[in-house]
């Protein structure tokens, strides 16, 4: 539900793009709402827990820094110099890199499961996107590594939340910090601000600036969040991570459904092998009995706040 979610944003926020808004104005409302419909669960923690936020300040603002804002940041700096299909290419190995991050870190090898499924699911995944023709760049390469870092973030934060740290405070909390950063970023004009009043055309019907926009804050992102970080903590960051790598797949239907953009019989066969990928190493959790937050599955790292 959280990627079915997450992934209605691009094909809901590009026509706005394209229409004159600036990404600095579309990622302000989308955080900020969002942010503010799951706040009431970042009221009752702080209200109900003496110390919640000092406690947990690092924490939740690591998560806005760095997994909600930064992501997107590094993501489109990415896509504007470098074709789409091979930005997201790039962020969706973050599966693949937590598991590297695990085999280092402890010093065991992942089962002939997991290495099958990573690499069945890295093959799919190229298959959906498409990248054929593609030219390297350079530093487009190194943002959307940066973005794909920022996903593996999301998925490590997200797996400690819990017991006194509640997972829809800490998605609020996180919408909240992100989107006051950005705010500074627009005010100060780090950050272009335009939010014309205009039309956008959704499965060929035209609809007012605020439907594509209501519905990706107020749906979309807080769906997403608020699903992702419950479920991240009940199955680990791994299995969740490739579980992700669905997203594109329901993305491509929504780019099919609302703006009339066609999937090749090549991507259908990529979400098959994408899909196969995810059975296998879920299949590895269950074969070795790991608990949700087990060593294997869960690096825990010092998160601090970003500069």
């Amino acid at each position: 539900m959280s990627a079915l979610a997450f992934s209605s944003s691009g094909p809901f926020i590009k026509p706005l793009l394209e229409a004159g808004w600036s990404l600095g104005a579309a990622l302000l409302v989308r955080m900020g709402v969002a942010g503010l419909v799951l706040s009431p669960a970042l009221v009752r923690a702080v209200r109900h827990q003496p110390g919640f936020l000092r406690r947990h300040w690092m924490l939740i603002v690591a998560f806005g820094l760095i997994p909600v804002l930064g992501c997107q940041l590094f993501f489109f700096s990415a896509m504007q110099r470098m074709p789409v299909a091979v930005a997201l290419l790039i962020q969706y190995l973050a599966p693949v890199m937590l598991v590297a991050y695990v085999w280092l870190r402890t010093r065991r090898a992942p089962s002939a499961l997991v290495l099958g499924g990573s690499a069945v699911a890295i093959v799919g995944l190229v298959l959906v996107v498409d990248i054929s023709g593609a030219s390297f760049d350079l530093l487009g390469t190194l943002l959307a590594l940066a973005a794909a870092v920022c996903v593996c973030v999301y998925f490590v934060i997200s797996e400690r939340a819990g017991g006194d740290l509640p997972p829809l405070a800490l998605a609020a909390g996180g919408l909240l910090v992100g989107a006051a950063v950005m705010a500074v970023l627009c005010l100060t004009g780090a950050m272009p601000f335009a939010a014309p009043p205009v039309s956008v055309v959704l499965a060929g019907v035209e609809v007012p600036w605020f439907v594509p926009l209501l519905w990706v804050a107020a749906v979309a992102t807080t769906v997403g969040y608020a699903f992702g970080v419950m479920a991240v903590p009940r199955i680990g960051s791994r299995v969740a991570s490739f579980v992700g790598l669905s997203e594109v797949l329901f993305a491509l239907g929504f780019a099919w459904l609302f703006l009339a953009e066609v999937p090749a019989p090549i991507q259908f066969a990529g979400g098959a092998l994408i899909l196969v990928g995810v059975v296998l190493v879920r299949a590895d959790a269950k074969a070795t009995g790991l608990p949700p937050k087990g060593e294997d599955e869960a690096p825990t790292l010092p998160v601090v706040p970003a500069p």
